[in-house]
């Protein structure tokens, strides 16, 4: 789920990935005893076409776009990965996508 927080965050960094489109994403999952997450690496585009925008848009992204679908602010970031290390036991491994 993307919070208010997580959504102000990456609106900071959209210039980042207009001038350098490399991007790292992070998941994981924390048990009782196992901790496991994957780390992908690769790039982000950030999407202004309006067929795009629309695919995406759902109706309570009012919250975060007062101007709705067409607002100017609103982008879509599409994040294609290249390769990943996937955590799992305190044991790693690399991989390519």
């Amino acid at each position: 789920m993307i919070t208010s927080e997580i959504m102000i965050e990456l609106l900071h960094d959209i210039p980042l990935y207009r001038n350098d489109p490399r991007a790292c994403i992070y998941f994981y999952h924390k048990g009782l005893i196992k901790y496991t997450g994957v780390m992908l690496k690769g790039k982000m585009e950030v999407l202004t076409d309006q067929e795009t925008k629309e695919m995406i848009w759902r109706k309570g992204d009012t919250i975060f776009y007062k101007g709705g679908v067409t607002d100017p602010d609103y982008c879509v970031l599409k994040f294609t990965a290249e390769s990943g290390r996937y955590y799992c036991d305190l044991k790693t491994e690399s991989f390519r996508v």
